[in-house]
């Protein structure tokens, strides 16, 4: 996927937030393809108060061939904290190994900036994001403008709705529809996810399934 893959699950389009402070999260999922499927683990801590780092591994397999490993580090911040019924924004940056390993639409490149915006509506039930940013391929020598634009819709106490499009300006973008549950409020959510690439062939479908882990307070 175009845009950065540290994002909040289950969206693409990253957010103007991070952990909470003096804390870590964990991020993990699957996503299938028709042909494929890849898994991730990604940590992330913020143990400042405004310095978020992320460390991940990903483990991808096509049929008939064997699987293959990536690894992620990102480091992202904040200018302006998001508050309710107001915006924030924010710089993030960081680096992928072996990217071309990866299978299906996610063009994670090896290295990475991009600035996440977010404001918020109606007293926090919508929350609109957009980002905006740069990636270069190191293997190809390319670069790329990579943009994102997504929206959380607070159906009930528990349940998130979300949507976004996101892409380069090299391919026709993608579109993603889903939702996230919260299992135990503000520490457990799940998330799954349906998606597909505009005029894409079918093998860029997509479905995922994820599991959030956030912790008020480790350290």
């Amino acid at each position: 996927m175009a845009a950065s893959a540290h994002a909040a699950r289950p969206l693409t389009t990253d957010d103007a937030r991070l952990t909470t402070a003096q804390s870590c999260q964990l991020e993990s999922w699957l996503r299938y393809y028709p042909h494929s499927h890849e898994a991730w683990a990604l940590p992330a801590c913020n143990p400042t108060g405004n310095l978020e780092f992320s460390v991940g591994v990903g483990r991808a397999a096509s049929d008939g061939q064997g699987a293959t490993r990536d690894y992620a580090f990102q480091a992202k911040t904040l200018f302006r904290t998001l508050e309710t019924n107001g915006w924030g924004w924010g710089l993030a940056a960081g680096t992928v190994s072996h990217p071309g390993s990866v299978v299906g639409p996610n063009r994670l490149g090896n290295t990475y900036a991009y600035a996440p915006v977010s404001a918020s509506f109606n007293d926090d039930i919508v929350i609109l994001h957009a980002n905006l940013g740069w990636i270069r391929d190191r293997m190809s020598g390319s670069n790329a403008a990579t943009w994102g634009l997504g929206a959380e819709i607070q159906a009930s106490a528990r349940i998130m709705v979300i949507a976004e499009t996101f892409g380069d300006n090299h391919n026709n973008p993608y579109w993603q529809i889903g939702g996230r549950v919260s299992i135990v409020p503000n520490l457990i959510q799940i998330d799954a996810t349906v998606g597909h690439q505009y005029s894409g062939p079918f093998g860029g479908r997509c479905f995922s399934v994820g599991l959030r882990l956030t912790p008020d307070r480790l350290f």
